[in-house]
């Protein structure tokens, strides 16, 4: 099977329209054009490792303190989590802990899955699912946000001043900057370079 490298062309990672290598700008969205993403492997990493580092205050630190009648009560994200459970709240619970701890986790683990068969493996079995594994990286990113939506929600519609309030704790920062890093770390990750380890072959 012949790549389109071999045939004299390369693909926008931005509108995906093909140029031939001789190249250096897309004719239909004006974006540089790069046969590879440069330093692909090594930005991804990066990103992984910085994003890997903030995922122990997001989850260690309280992601909000509920204020009621002048006692502070702290919460972290597993915190909340067994505090649904334990209410009953099922369905929500299960919500907040896949995509407040799983899906982060899963990204983390993808991601360092993806550089090290993009630069060791040589299996032509593997390289689909590999590309499949990375494209549910990529579709998944934003939805590990919800934790932080939820907290934004009880933060503008908890505040009875003097009988209940809710604030966010440090905990939100470092998981905002978690998720924002894995979604960078994924969209500079090119997984055209499974498939070289498979053309060297």
């Amino acid at each position: 099977m012949q790549t389109a490298r071999e045939a004299g062309l390369q693909a926008c990672h931005v509108c995906d329209s093909l140029s031939p290598l001789h190249e250096s700008e897309c004719p239909r969205c004006y974006s540089a054009l790069h046969s590879r993403i440069p330093n692909s492997i090594q930005r991804t990493m990066a990103l992984a490792i910085t994003a890997a580092i903030f995922a122990f205050p997001a989850h260690l630190l309280p992601v909000m303190t509920t204020t009621t009648l002048g006692s502070s009560h702290p919460s972290t994200i597993l915190g909340g989590v067994i505090t649904l459970w334990e209410m009953g709240s099922y369905p929500i619970a299960f919500i907040i802990f896949l995509f407040s701890v799983v899906v982060p986790l899963f990204k983390l683990l993808a991601l360092f899955r993806l550089c090290w068969a993009a630069t060791h493996s040589n299996s032509s079995d593997a390289a689909a699912p590999r590309t499949l594994l990375y494209r549910m990286t990529e579709l998944i990113g934003p939805w590990s946000m919800l934790d932080i939506f939820v907290v934004a929600v009880l933060v503008a519609l908890v505040h009875l001043t003097g009988v209940m309030v809710i604030t966010p704790g440090w905990a939100t920062v470092s998981f905002a900057c978690l998720v924002v890093l894995t979604m960078l770390a994924a969209e500079n990750f090119d997984p055209r370079l499974i498939w070289d380890r498979v053309d060297k072959q």
